[in-house]
């Protein structure tokens, strides 16, 4: 029961960071810029808001974004983030199925627990490659970003990428650690199949 609800609690943990990364890859309330102090700035509807994909300007009633669509004139920031965040992204697919698949309540034909084990421990190092990937992409675009203008805050979209990189990061380490304990869980609960099926009262533990 114990490796159980460790599985279930990192499943669930690394599930959440990775809808966190994906709402942080796809909006564009990165960092917000002035040039002067917050409140001077919203008075002359100078406050600005960079994402991976768009730069914006926030005003009274007015929100207009100017598209970041031409690759090649893009930072190198931008781009190594957006390719970051793309791939962190992406990675949370295979993992999310790989750890749904490995569930002990979840059996797809003559699936023996060393198979699920494997699916479980590859699932927790996808989620923890996916949270690295965002680590960086989320330190490295507000900290260049600050070499050329004046920072004045962070927005929503980064801290969605914090605390989903944190979420990702503390399941895959779950994920990880305990998958040598759900492998012995799975061992002894699915260790014989119906070859009891003739006389069910031989069938024995794992470990006699």
């Amino acid at each position: 029961m114990g490796g159980t609800c460790l599985q279930l609690f990192g499943f669930l943990s690394s599930f959440v960071g990775w809808i966190g990364v994906v709402v942080a890859a796809t909006t564009n309330d990165w960092v917000l810029t002035c040039d002067y102090s917050i409140n001077t700035c919203r008075k002359l509807d100078e406050v600005g808001s960079r994402g991976l994909w768009a730069d914006c300007v926030i005003a009274i009633g007015l929100y207009h974004c100017k598209p970041l669509a031409d690759i090649l004139t893009l930072p190198a920031h931008i781009q190594a983030a957006r390719a970051l965040m793309i791939t962190s992204s992406f990675l949370g697919l295979p993992a999310v199925f790989l750890l749904l698949s490995a569930m002990p309540f979840i059996r797809m034909g003559h699936d023996p627990g060393a198979e699920k084990h494997k699916r479980f421990r590859l699932g927790g190092i996808l989620i923890v490659i996916l949270a690295l990937c965002t680590i960086i992409a989320t330190i490295w675009f507000p900290v260049s970003t600050h070499r050329e203008t004046t920072i004045v805050t962070f927005g929503y979209s980064m801290y969605a990428g914090w605390i989903g990189a944190a979420f990702c990061l503390f399941g895959g380490s779950v994920i990880v650690c305990c998958a040598g304990e759900f492998h012995a869980f799975m061992e002894n609960r699915f260790y014989y199949s119906s070859q009891g099926s003739g006389s069910p009262t031989h069938a024995k533990s794992a470990n006699v």
